[in-house]
């Protein structure tokens, strides 16, 4: 399959919803050779049309995880993702953390509080102030990276 030119609208959309699939070519499943309603740039649409093939047209496993550019453990997480959650399952989410979860407000104050005490103070030192005070540990990257959103949060526009 040609790659779509990178101002292609439908694939602009497709990377903003996070349903881009990169490796298009890996789908050989006839269904995608034909016609324009099935896009195997459309990660949410393959991995759906594999699931069909499997459970309405008695596919095996193998058989389809290879036809839509797919392992098999990636067809068992689609299939546990599709029957928890429906379609919406089977697009990409992020993972890990969704937030900063170790940097809780106290730790922040604590952060802040030390900084102002001793401005000179950098990420390495905070962190071993943080694992002795909070028994966590933290990257000093991250912990510069929170000081800092921290502070954009209480900045006053002007």
């Amino acid at each position: 399959m040609p790659k779509a030119p990178s101002g292609d609208p439908k694939r602009i959309s497709l990377r903003e919803q996070g349903c881009l699939n990169t490796r298009p070519q890996e789908v050989i499943d006839e269904l995608f050779r034909s016609g324009e309603f099935f896009d195997a740039r459309d990660r949410l649409q393959v991995k759906y049309e594999m699931l069909r093939r499997v459970a309405n047209d008695g596919y095996a496993v193998t058989r389809a995880a290879e036809a839509f550019g797919f392992s098999r453990p990636s067809f068992y997480q689609a299939q546990a993702a599709f029957r928890r959650d429906g379609l919406p399952g089977l697009a990409a989410h992020k993972r890990g953390p969704r937030q900063a979860h170790k940097l809780t407000p106290e730790v922040i104050d604590f952060l802040r509080r030390e900084k102002q005490q001793d401005p000179s103070l950098r990420g390495p030192a905070l962190a071993r102030m943080v694992e002795q005070r909070f028994q966590t540990v933290v990257h000093p990257r991250s912990i510069e990276r929170g000081l800092e959103r921290s502070q954009k949060k209480t900045a006053t526009p002007s």
